[in-house]
């Protein structure tokens, strides 16, 4: 039980709902954002005293029927409340390393999809794997260094302003916010993998965005279905994202492809043909 994070991740849920969000009057004007913890505790079926020392980091584990009410009357989503589970030690929790081995038939599938650009991530965000045509849509991972190779580290610190986003693509806003999402959520599985610990505190000191959003607790934002790359050969190219989740080893297969004829489609069959760009 991580008492210091569930009491940080309850707060942070607490003060973004307004009373008429849970079918409260609001009352005179309050000195706080969100709801009073008293609120919470009358929703949540549970003595005042105790939800309390729970923000606080104070009180013993919960139960799951706690857990429940309390996700009830803060309105989490099934992530939220999956990741209120991990925080309070009631679900199980993944102590050991997160993985980088790919699994050879994943390998395999990358290089039999000459129309799609495809790369797998892990809980961190490391582009493992990746086949030609991704390289060609987005960079030549294969010059980079593992360390250089993070999602991550590419959207908060290696930036040269926001008039130059990330590959080009047209949400670097919206991915910035899910990359914080599935880390906090990647911190609360691993909570002894010094990997995960270290390049949060890097993301936190490097970067004044991220440390401000890291404070939202947020871990489930809406998937980004589509983006658009402005490639510097071919334009504006706009794809179907859709990121596949490789549950045994807790990482993503992210896969951009196009509609059949296209003109997206037909910018990415280019793109095969060019290939990598050699400098």
């Amino acid at each position: 039980m991580d008492k210091r994070e569930l009491g940080a991740f309850l707060r942070s849920r607490r003060e973004r709902l307004r009373p008429e969000d849970v079918g409260l009057a609001s009352g005179p004007r309050r000195r706080t954002p969100g709801l009073r913890r008293e609120e919470v505790a009358v929703l949540a079926h549970m003595s005042t005293e105790y939800y309390v020392r729970l923000e606080q980091g104070r009180a013993p584990r919960p139960s799951s029927d706690v857990l429940a009410g309390i996700g009830g009357a803060l309105l989490l989503t099934e992530a939220e409340l999956d990741h209120l589970h991990v925080l309070a030690g009631t679900a199980s929790s993944r102590v050991r390393l997160h993985r980088r081995d790919v699994r050879p038939s994943i390998l395999a599938l990358l290089e039999r999809l000459p129309h799609t650009a495809g790369f797998v991530t892990s809980a961190i965000f490391e582009v493992l794997a990746w086949n030609s045509l991704a390289a060609a849509l987005m960079e030549d991972f294969g010059r980079l260094t593992p360390h250089e190779r993070n999602l991550a580290r590419r959207a908060f610190l290696d930036r040269a302003g926001d008039d130059q986003p990330l590959y080009g693509i047209s949400d670097t806003a919206e991915f910035r916010l899910h990359v914080v999402a599935e880390l906090r959520a990647t911190a609360a599985r691993y909570p002894a993998d010094p990997a995960v610990a270290e390049l949060i505190a890097e993301l936190r000191t490097g970067s004044a965005e991220f440390a401000r959003m890291w404070e939202r607790h947020d871990v489930h934002v809406a998937p980004m279905l589509s983006k658009t790359f402005r490639h510097p050969v071919v334009g504006a190219v706009t794809v179907d994202c859709d990121s596949l989740a490789l549950t045994d080893r807790d990482q993503h297969l992210v896969l951009y492809s196009a509609p059949v004829g296209s003109p997206d489609a037909d910018a990415l069959a280019f793109l095969g043909v060019l290939g990598v760009p050699t400098s």
